[in-house]
């Protein structure tokens, strides 16, 4: 027994070929999750450099009186998230149109260029918003990209953590760019210190760029625009499988199948037609509801708060000094990776997305913060395992995977949008209100997940819509036009190596 089959324990694990589980899997989730590696830096970077006298001197932060510093520091924090809510929704139409793969080079090229003009701002404010706006439309676009890319390429068995990545890729961006910030104000002097803390985020796009070349198209993104023997070759090669395996077999049969009753519904390729799909049908209407109320509901956690002001707020609590509050940043980054890669081994995909939630939703309602001191600074600590083994990662895993094939772009655009303006909400409130009681929303947050939001672990993509009855109504629509299972004109001509036809299943 393999150390997966240890691990993961669901019924998918314990019938899928073994072959499936090859190191491509993961290197092209790695790839992808780079984009969230930008993210979490971005993130992370801004907070610290705030706090650098020599950052506050440079665009005259040291000059205003308290309340003036807040707004304006908030101003500069949340210029990126409006950069990331526009980059989001832009991002759906791109993906459909060109793909996910060249989706994804073109985020990292626009990110790359904000970053630079960041690092290069010089003072200017001016210069400092254009430039995390841009990086945030190239931040915005990767964050529903990446999770679609993967969960598209990702086996069943092991989707929730494969997907789950890309949170584990954020809270290494965070913590990376903590102990950044960390380095250049004990290491460096002057304008040097928030220059080089700023430049430093102009890694992971390039690397998002340089890994993604080598990487593959999706195949259900392939099989939507009807590339079936592209699809059908990429399936071969990510699953190490020949196409005559039953397993390839049932995926393609299961990836053609889904699509020809989504395109029965509706039809049509046109945004309104799409739209018209979204929110006409009971069971794509439900998952987009659900997709934005768990984005609603993990910024409500409060966890952007300590990222973006992690340094004050330790400050707030009784960690004196920067050096101080910038080590005491440095750890919680640390904590909060160390939360993920527990999940990722021991939870997504056997514990399950649902369980995830609703646990998580109990122990973060508990987390009351104490006024001052040690013990508040491991109070801040526990809720940040708490929000990482739950509310962090199956976000983005669940949202992903429960939207149908034509319109999961679309979905996963809604719901990043919903993150980022309600992160943006963080941005702009926390300075004023720093001890606002996000934790208040947690008891709600475990009434919705309790009455909403269904089990998805070990299900295949594709069998999303009988999760959420989006397949009964295919079937009465069938009956009601007397239309034969079998009339399949969306892959009848497609031949597999053996030279069988696709049975619709």
């Amino acid at each position: 027994m393999g150390f997966l089959q240890l691990i993961v324990r669901n019924d998918a694990m314990k019938t899928d070929p073994h072959e499936i589980y090859g190191w491509r899997v993961y290197a092209v989730a790695c790839s992808a999750s780079f984009g969230a590696l930008l993210f979490g830096m971005d993130s992370g970077t801004i907070g610290g450099v705030l706090t650098m006298t020599s950052f506050k001197i440079k665009y005259g932060i040291q000059d205003l009186d308290k309340t003036g510093a807040a707004n304006l520091s908030s101003n500069i924090v949340s210029t990126l998230q409006a950069g990331c809510f526009a980059g989001s929704l832009i991002g759906s139409y791109v993906a459909d149109r060109i793909g996910r793969k060249p989706g994804q080079l073109l985020c990292a090229v626009i990110a790359l260029i904000g970053c630079i003009l960041q690092a290069a701002s010089d003072g200017h404010l001016v210069a400092l918003y254009f430039g995390r706006f841009i990086a945030g439309l190239g931040t915005g676009g990767a964050s529903m990209m990446a999770p679609v890319y993967i969960s598209e390429n990702s086996p069943r068995a092991i989707r929730g953590a494969v997907t789950g990545l890309y949170q584990l890729f954020i809270v290494v961006g965070i913590m990376l760019s903590y102990w950044i910030n960390y380095g250049c104000l004990v290491n460096l002097k002057g304008d040097a210190q928030w220059g080089v803390a700023l430049g430093m985020q102009s890694i992971p796009p390039f690397l998002l760029f340089f890994t993604m070349i080598f990487c593959n198209e999706s195949p259900r993104w392939l099989a939507k625009q009807d590339q079936w023997e592209k699809a059908k070759d990429t399936l071969q090669t990510l699953r190490q499988l020949p196409m005559e395996h039953p397993y390839l077999q049932e995926e393609f049969n299961d990836m053609a199948t889904q699509l020809e009753h989504e395109r029965m519904l509706i039809g049509g390729e046109s945004l309104w037609s799409l739209q018209r799909e979204m929110w006409t049908i009971p069971g794509n209407r439900k998952r987009v509801l659900v997709s934005i109320g768990l984005m609603i509901c993990q910024q409500l956690t409060g966890t952007n708060a300590i990222n973006y002001y992690a340094p004050q707020i330790f400050e707030n609590v009784g960690i004196t000094g920067n050096q101080n509050g910038l080590l005491a940043t440095g750890v919680y980054g640390i904590i909060k990776v160390l939360g993920v890669v527990f999940f990722l081994l021991f939870m997504a995909d056997s514990l399950g997305r649902r369980r995830s939630l609703l646990y998580t939703s109990v122990t973060m309602k508990g987390k009351a913060i104490p006024p001052a001191g040690y013990v508040a600074l491991a109070f801040i600590y526990l809720f940040a395992v708490s929000f990482e083994i739950g509310w962090g990662p199956v976000c983005w895993i669940y949202v992903a995977e429960i939207p149908s094939a034509r319109l999961r772009s679309m979905n996963v655009a809604i719901a990043a949008a919903t993150q980022w303006l309600f992160n943006f909400v963080v941005a702009k409130s926390v300075p004023t209100i720093t001890y606002f009681i996000f934790g208040s929303f947690c008891a709600a947050m475990f009434v919705f997940t309790w009455f909403l939001v269904p089990e998805t672990k070990g299900i295949s993509l594709e069998r999303m819509d009988d999760l959420f009855g989006v397949t009964r109504l295919v079937e009465e629509k069938m009956e009601r036009d007397e239309v034969p299972p079998h009339n399949d004109s969306t892959h009848k001509d497609i031949s597999l190596k053996n030279d069988e036809k696709v049975e619709t299943i």
